[in-house]
């Protein structure tokens, strides 16, 4: 089953939302879920102390030390495991990364967060090599965007990012109130309710449209590692 984390060195950029939203997408669809927040704030584990009703498994004492043991345990009793990582360059996210069956990258529309997103992307091209080349799959997913129309440097960010060749989600994930919202109120986007909360239906259908992208992108790597297997 697959194993996805959630990586940049730069605090901000969206990680523990991105984590959060598709883990509850993925688990409102009947998807057997866990959550490991190694972020020092955790902020999942605090969504998990409200009330919602959603079966969704948070972990939250992960270190350096036991993270991988953690993964694999999830990893055998679950459909999807996420990781939401702290927003450094540490042994803990080298340790998480190598475990990954995807790494994504979150970042805003930003001149430093793509910049620190190269960092992310070097601490997997050096876990690779601490596994013999075995390859780690990434995309980059720009997250805070305006849910209307590119900003120009929305644009410049794409441009950039496409030009160096880099994997990149289609989906992107809109600034949304709801997206606030449910750290705020602790409970699901699909518990929140549409009276209280600006554009729900639109969150909503953000979020299914990136958990939907995310699952393709998980099926063709591991369709292509068989054909590698194979060859």
């Amino acid at each position: 089953m697959p194993v996805i984390i959630a990586a940049n060195p730069k605090g901000g950029a969206g990680k523990s939302t991105t984590t959060l939203i598709l883990g509850q997408t993925l688990a409102a669809l009947g998807a057997s879920v866990s959550i490991i927040d190694a972020d020092p704030n955790h902020p999942i584990v605090d969504w998990r102390s409200g009330n919602s009703k959603l079966a969704l498994d948070v972990i939250g004492d992960a270190n350096e030390s036991s993270i991988i043991a953690q993964i694999k345990a999830e990893n055998m009793k679950k459909q999807f495991v996420f990781v939401d990582l702290e927003g450094t360059a540490s042994r803990l996210v080298s340790r998480a990364i190598s475990r990954a069956d995807l790494v994504l990258i979150p970042l805003q529309a930003s001149g430093v967060d793509a910049r620190q997103a190269s960092r992310a992307i070097s601490l997997i091209h050096e876990e690779e090599e601490a596994l013999d080349g075995r390859q780690i799959p990434f995309r980059v997913l720009l997250t805070r965007t305006s849910p209307i129309i590119k900003t120009r440097i929305e644009k410049e960010i794409l441009g950039s990012l496409e030009a160096a060749e880099l994997p990149i989600l289609r989906t992107a994930l809109n600034e949304r109130q709801a997206f606030k919202a449910i750290f705020v109120r602790r409970l699901a986007l699909h518990e929140l309710d549409p009276t209280q909360v600006n554009g729900l239906p639109e969150a909503i259908q953000n979020a299914n449209a990136l958990a939907e992208e995310l699952v393709n992108v998980l099926t063709d790597a591991k369709t292509h590692q068989k054909e590698t297997v194979n060859v």
